[in-house]
């Protein structure tokens, strides 16, 4: 439920109103725009009277919000949610390049790419620590050793790192990680989307195989109903019945996410594809249909990478497609 608020209400009155819902036991999310102030209610509001709060001479007008989800709910939140990651900022006009390997192998390789990622323009560092794997024999990543060799590259480049946490039982090994990636296995993993919403580090939540958008808003709604604002969105493509590439990247997410939600989104053409070659076109509808940011696979011998080689970027392919991200970026308008 929302309750919008009349122009220029008094302070005291609004504060009174808002007291008396939190003492029916609900949330309270103020947000004040350029033309209308609006107070989001979050819980159980089926014993709230629409008619008694309409009545109050503060209010404008109530109204119910008809989707399950309601913090992520672009009604509930009209201007868009900024997400700060250190001196960098993801959404509302500005726009992101995380790059890096699908997973760290060795400290020569995570500090060659990440060196080469910064210099051709990436913004943050990508690095797998903890794989999740279909198969039980594949390479399950370095895990705790992973993330030390990631923290080593952070501090050698400045970049923030972004990686993937498996369980909610290993948050205390992310304390030193900018973002925390939550993979597209793990998108309806509730427990830790509530133990990532009580945190307040910013949470990269990936859009799950085979999941509507509904349900991925869904699982962001976990994650901010525990308090914690700062969700991207992530599409990396969806399965479908096609068989030339991995995923089938749902472009149209892009637009629709915009509408009706507030939360900032980037796109991960890597996987959504599978196939280094499409990357570059793919980034470039991702910029054309309004992403907020893109998530790149650099690896700097795809041939011998343990995880993923098949659709990771050579340093000197991925300095290639930055040039164009750059390009296409400045043409709409958004800050790198």
């Amino acid at each position: 439920m929302i309750i919008i608020l009349k122009r220029n209400a008094d302070p005291k009155k609004v504060d009174l109103l808002t007291g008396a819902l939190k003492a029916k036991g609900l949330g309270i999310h103020y947000s004040e725009g350029l033309n209308t102030t609006i107070v989001g209610l979050v819980g159980d509001t089926t014993r709230v009277d629409e008619d008694q709060l309409r009545a109050n001479d503060v209010v404008e007008d109530v109204r119910r919000i008809s989707e399950p989800f309601k913090a992520a709910n672009r009604k509930f939140h009209p201007k868009d949610t900024l997400v700060s990651v250190g001196d960098r900022q993801i959404g509302e006009g500005f726009f992101q390049v995380i790059a890096g390997p699908c997973s760290i192998e060795s400290e020569e390789q995570m500090i060659q790419v990440a060196q080469a990622v910064k210099q051709s323009g990436a913004t943050l560092l990508r690095g797998g620590a903890f794989k999740p794997r279909t198969s039980p024999y594949a390479f399950q990543g370095l895990e705790t050793d992973g993330l030390k060799l990631l923290l080593q590259a952070k501090r050698a480049t400045g970049l923030p790192v972004v990686t993937e946490i498996m369980s909610e039982n290993h948050l205390d090994l992310f304390a030193d990680v900018d973002v925390i990636q939550v993979g597209a296995r793990n998108m309806q993993n509730f427990q830790l989307l509530k133990e990532l919403g009580r945190c307040k580090k910013p949470i990269l939540l990936k859009r799950g195989l085979a999941n509507t958008i509904q349900e991925w808003l869904m699982s962001a709604e976990y994650i901010l109903a525990g308090g914690n604002p700062n969700v991207i969105l992530c599409e990396r493509g969806i399965r479908t019945f096609e068989t030339q590439t991995r995923n089938t990247l749902d472009i149209s997410a892009i637009p629709v996410i915009k509408r009706l939600s507030h939360l900032p989104i980037i796109v991960d053409p890597s996987h959504a594809t599978g196939t280094t070659w499409l990357v570059e076109p793919l980034a470039k509808a991702a910029i054309a249909a309004g992403a907020d940011g893109l998530m790149i696979e650099v690896h700097n011998n795809p041939k011998e990478a343990l995880c993923d080689g098949g659709q990771s970027l050579r340093p000197e392919e991925f300095d290639q497609v930055m040039g164009e991200v750059k390009r296409r970026v400045a043409f709409e308008g958004k800050r790198m």
